[in-house]
């Protein structure tokens, strides 16, 4: 008998579920079953038999050819009047549709059902039951139930477009899917406490329960309704029936981080790999604490006020490879393009699953592309895919290269692309956006660090792929190469085998002068790094000692000018609450502390700079001393010798000079006198 909470049809011999013909061509009590034969109970022996898949229904022709064109025209076309034999292989919904259809042909009174009349609809069609031969036939009685009461109901057409999933195409000829998607696409977008379907407060007892038993248990108007309530009913359908529903519900404009917490909740349910690698993502999906609810029976509870259409079976359907492949490709075809619609996890561990089916190249790319969009919000466990193409390093290194090349083509366009907006609200928006451009790809680095940390481990890492992944990223993307470092040291330890040159080459992607004071201590007593990089190293470690200790001197100097805003300030605090004291007491330790730790390194700076002096001046008087030998001796002698003998001679030369000027003048005296 049909239950439901929808209003029934008057007026129409189909009310309250029982479908029935007013002419009666045989009296009959009903049928018998008869191991695989069906029987008419009547006193009049049976003249045609139909055989539909391995039953056979011994059946009189009349009630048949009365109602069925299809039975009219296999036995008129056969041109064979006594023809009492006829196979119907190909009916849809196989013996069972036809049984009732049988009944419905003799008279008797047919119950329906949400789980039959998708299968009763294709059979009528089928043989072709129509108008033109009864008036109230099959086909109409089928089509008004379908469209008066299915339809108006949310279990109903949850139910029939599943049983559908048999019935193809005739299910889709006949746009009993098409009709049945967009009905629940219309109750899952409206206002549920506005519509009269089903809400129980506990598991019901029967598999189809009745309208006046759970109408004193649905919600009262002021009871919230959780908005993934439909998700475990939905996510019962065949993919491409999925399909259907969830783009019905993205015309209806639903929210898209409904719609993708929806298909992260299906893929949960079809895709048990994604489960088995990480479950965390199914409560992603939902906010709902009830998100994975029982499903032992046909219908089943999972709390709150929402009633579960579930399958019949209490484990996860198994999914064969093939079907799995279909699935993900659905899936990836219906993600709503926004960014955050669903997680970067899901979408990570859709990829990892589309390449280990080989899902076709381009859903993989522009699944590639949607993970670039929101690459920053990735983690280490799931960047770690194995590398499924037999190459030769452990981890898809090439993969992660892809989707960091995806990510900075995106945060370019988002750059780049020109924006509508007023000039005041377009400066505000691009001071935001550059803001958390920039916080991005320092999350992104962050996590490339890491990524290249864990996987340089693998022997089969070449130098190339590690260095160019190391630098895809701009410098401005990373203020510390604390993580660069270790990802070098850990590939230094795993290739001992590495040459000076491909040494200075790995570590030229690392800045030696944004390492920390820790990290600089560890690699001056790195034994692996190339000399040279540990030169660099001590150098930029040194100065940053140097500025430290300039900048401890000038807040020296700058707190003995504020003395009298600090005893303010203190006067302030006085009369603050007892939690800011303490936490300004707190912060006061921790400040005293650093003092203490920059005066340590102060001495110890000024130790060093002592013991330097000490080795420079010894250096300088190590050069200073000069060991001369015999033989310059005797060249320094003979110098000597040569200057004094230049010297007597010119001495001896000036002294004859003398006489032969004076009596050169004396004529000339002796001329002036007489003159």
């Amino acid at each position: 008998m049909w239950d439901s909470e929808s209003e029934s049809v008057t007026g129409r011999d189909y009310g309250n579920g029982i479908l029935s013909s007013s002419k009666h061509g045989v009296k009959t009590g009903g049928f018998e079953q008869r191991d695989r034969s069906w029987y008419v109970a009547t006193d009049i022996p049976s003249d045609f038999l139909v055989q539909v898949g391995d039953v056979n229904f011994h059946l009189h022709k009349y009630p048949l050819l009365s109602r069925s064109g299809k039975m009219n025209r296999l036995i008129y076309e056969s041109r064979d009047l006594d023809l009492n034999k006829v196979a119907l292989d190909d009916l849809p919904g196989g013996p069972e549709a036809f049984e009732l259809a049988a009944r419905f042909c003799y008279g008797i009174a047919v119950d329906l059902t949400a789980a039959n009349i998708s299968g009763l609809r294709c059979a009528a069609e089928y043989l072709e039951m129509t108008e033109d031969l009864e008036e109230g036939n099959l086909i109409f009685k089928t089509e008004a139930f379908l469209s008066y009461v299915v339809l108006s109901s949310w279990r109903d057409s949850i139910l029939v477009l599943k049983s559908s999933e048999k019935l193809s195409p005739w299910a889709e000829n006949l746009q009993i899917v098409r009709r049945c998607s967009e009905s629940i696409a219309w109750k899952a977008c409206a206002n549920p406490k506005g519509i009269r379907w089903v809400y129980t407060g506990k598991p019901p007892k029967v598999s189809s329960p009745k309208w006046n038993e759970m109408k004193d248990s649905s919600p009262g108007r002021n009871s919230q309704v959780p908005p993934d309530w439909w998700f475990e009913d939905v996510s019962i359908l065949r993919i491409d029936h999925f399909v259907r529903v969830i783009t019905a519900i993205k015309v209806k404009g639903m929210r898209f981080e409904l719609i993708g917490a929806a298909i992260m909740h299906y893929a949960g349910k079809w895709l048990p790999g994604l489960i088995t690698d990480g479950a965390g993502f199914i409560d992603e999906a939902s906010n709902s604490s009830n998100s994975n609810g029982n499903s032992s029976g046909r219908i089943s509870w999972k709390g709150g006020l929402h009633m579960i259409v579930a399958g019949t079976k209490d484990d996860t359907p198994k999914v064969q490879a093939k079907d799995q492949r279909m699935i993900i490709e659905s899936l990836i075809s219906i993600v709503p393009p926004q960014k955050d619609s669903v997680s970067c996890s899901f979408l990570l561990r859709l990829l990892r699953m589309a390449i280990m089916l080989k899902v076709a190249p381009a859903l993989v790319t522009e699944l590639e592309k949607r993970v670039g969009m929101q690459f920053e919000q990735a983690t280490l466990e799931d960047l770690l895919i194995p590398s499924y193409n037999k190459n030769e390093t452990l981890f898809d290194v090439d993969l992660v290269q892809r989707l960091l090349e995806h990510f900075l083509v995106q945060e370019q366009t988002e750059i780049s692309s020109p924006s509508r907006r007023s000039f005041s609200d377009k400066h505000m928006y691009d001071g935001t956006q550059r803001g958390a451009n920039t916080s991005a790809k320092m999350r992104v680095a962050r996590l490339v660090d890491s990524y290249l940390t864990e996987v340089s481990k693998d022997r089969n890492l070449s130098l190339t792929k590690f260095q160019v992944l190391a630098e895809a990223l701009p410098e401005s993307a990373r203020t510390c190469d604390d993580g660069l470092y270790r990802a070098i040291d850990s590939y230094l330890k795993a290739h001992p085998t590495l040459s000076e040159h491909e040494r200075k080459r790995l570590c030229r992607v690392m800045d030696c002068q944004k390492l920390s004071i820790d990290a600089c201590v560890h690699a001056a007593q790195n034994e692996r790094l190339p000399l040279r990089v540990v030169v660099q190293v001590l150098f930029s470690e040194q100065v940053k000692i140097t500025n430290s200790l300039a900048n401890s001197t000038l807040k020296e100097s700058s707190e003995a000018l504020y003395q009298p805003v600090i005893s303010n300030r203190k006067t302030l605090l006085e009369g603050t609450p007892q939690s800011f004291q303490e936490g300004w007491a707190t912060a006061k330790k921790d400040i005293n502390t650093l003092k203490f730790e920059l005066e340590t390194v102060k001495s110890k700076y000024l130790e060093l700079q002592n013991d330097m002096d000490n080795l420079q001046r010894q250096f300088d008087k190590m050069t200073n001393k000069k060991q001369t030998s015999a033989w310059t001796a005797g060249w320094k002698k003979l110098g000597k010798f040569t200057k004094m003998t230049n010297l007597e001679k010119t001495e001896i030369g000036s002294q004859v000079a003398a006489p032969e000027e004076q009596t050169r003048k004396t004529p000339r005296r002796w001329r002036n006198s007489i003159s």
